[in-house]
């Protein structure tokens, strides 16, 4: 054991002073590894990122959560000139729904609207994304909040005027003062403030908590109607956990179709969008991201090791004098084969140590620039160090075993 630790004591030796006596030369040829284990990890970093914010973002919500709708979230197989035709999702659907589905949590009526403008006095926030929706909603997504609370029942079925802010829209417009009681203006109506939620941090889709206002969608039925063409309804369903889910949407066509009286041949005027879909489509270009990421990140590593390859090459030729008196003092075959491995493995981890630091400080920099956390997991940094060993060692066995196989007597002649 002794032995092997001093022989990678040498190597790293020799490494450093292949690395201090041809500064360019090794470090054009360890470009490569550094280019392609930064590529690699930083497309792995930045896809396990953005899976950990896209499981944070749906994490208040059941996967089996279902959002009921004239549009689909994926493709379809429905030509498009027939789903223009599709009605709306309606209030009283919804009501009949809600008394008559079984192994249901919670349903919900929401409308996906255009994004408003709200004031409070002076203070005016644009571009505020306005979440009008039942009162079941909380029980859907699971909000949380700073101070205050979510609108009642009774508030929602009468469609008070009443209203929940986000954290970053309170902040904005009531900086350090209290908002609740306060009235802001909405759609040129007065609002009173009863809830604050807590700040969760930038959405994955851009419409997060933080920058949205919620309010009774009853309140918009009641000033626009339900047949305004600026507004998309959607029946949000939680159905009970550990149910079976075919049957239970089955069940759920079932009861739409009978409430729209349609006839066993028409074919159904609606979407049952189910989240979990929605999370599985991500999944899967997730998956295509990190396919694509290592092809592209692959070519560099060839090149990184065809890099270690010369380098090593040469130092087997500048070293051949001491590889001939190393073995004519006793060194077996496998001593120099080690040897050269090991100073292999060494240039090539520090190349690839080079390019994980890259990887680290665009990490920090990305991170405090887009209020996104950009994350290099332990993991990948252990990957990518072990990548960078396995092309030193592929890159290195060629030229280690050469100067294992030396004749020492024609080694010395030749390096004298």
């Amino acid at each position: 054991m002794l032995v092997y630790l001093r022989l990678l004591k040498e190597s790293f030796t020799f490494a450093m002073n292949a690395l201090r006596n041809n500064k360019l030369r090794t470090l054009l040829s360890l470009l490569g590894v550094t280019i392609g284990i930064f590529s690699i990890i930083a497309v792995l970093a930045a896809v396990d990122s953005l899976d950990r914010k896209i499981t944070k973002d749906l994490s208040s919500l059941d996967k089996n959560t279902i959002y009921l709708m004239r549009f689909s979230f994926g493709p379809s197989e429905i030509p498009q000139w027939k789903r223009e035709q599709f009605p709306d999702v309606k209030y009283d659907e919804y009501t009949s729904l809600k008394a008559s589905l079984n192994n249901t949590e919670q349903i919900a009526y929401q409308f996906f609207v255009k994004r408003e403008s709200i004031k409070y006095e002076s203070k005016t926030v644009s571009d505020v994304n306005v979440v009008p929706v039942s009162y079941e909603f909380i029980d859907i997504q699971g909000l949380e909040f700073e101070k205050g609370r979510f609108y009642n029942e009774s508030e929602s079925n009468s469609g008070t005027a009443v209203i929940v802010l986000g954290y970053e829209i309170a902040k904005n417009l009531f900086e350090e003062s209290e908002p609740i009681g306060k009235n802001i203006r909405l759609y040129g109506q007065r609002f009173t403030v009863i809830g604050v939620l807590k700040k969760q941090g930038a959405g994955l889709f851009g419409d997060d908590n933080d920058t949205s206002v919620f309010l009774p969608v009853n309140f918009l039925r009641r000033m626009y109607g339900d047949n305004n063409s600026s507004m998309t309804p959607v029946i949000l369903i939680k159905p009970q956990k550990g149910i079976d889910m075919d049957a239970y949407k089955a069940e759920v066509v079932q009861k739409l179709r009978t409430i729209r009286g349609m006839k066993a041949d028409e074919d159904n005027n609606f979407f049952i969008n189910v989240l979990s879909g929605f999370t599985d489509l991500i999944d899967g270009i997730i998956g295509q991201m990190n396919f694509v990421g290592w092809i592209i990140s692959g070519f560099s590593l060839l090149v990184g090791g065809f890099g270690i390859a010369n380098i090593m090459f040469v130092s087997v030729k500048e070293r051949t004098n001491l590889i001939g008196i190393q073995k004519s003092l006793g060194a077996k075959n496998r001593f120099i084969l080690f040897q050269f491995l090991f100073e292999a493995v060494i240039l090539s981890v520090i190349g690839g140590i080079i390019g994980l630091v890259l990887v680290w400080i665009i990490s920090v920099v990305l991170t405090k620039v887009l209020d996104f956390e950009f994350v290099l997991g332990m993991g990948n940094v252990v990957l990518g160090t072990g990548l960078a060993a396995l092309i030193g060692l592929i890159s290195g066995i060629v030229p280690a075993i050469t100067a294992s196989k030396l004749d020492p007597v024609e080694a010395i002649r030749t390096g004298m």
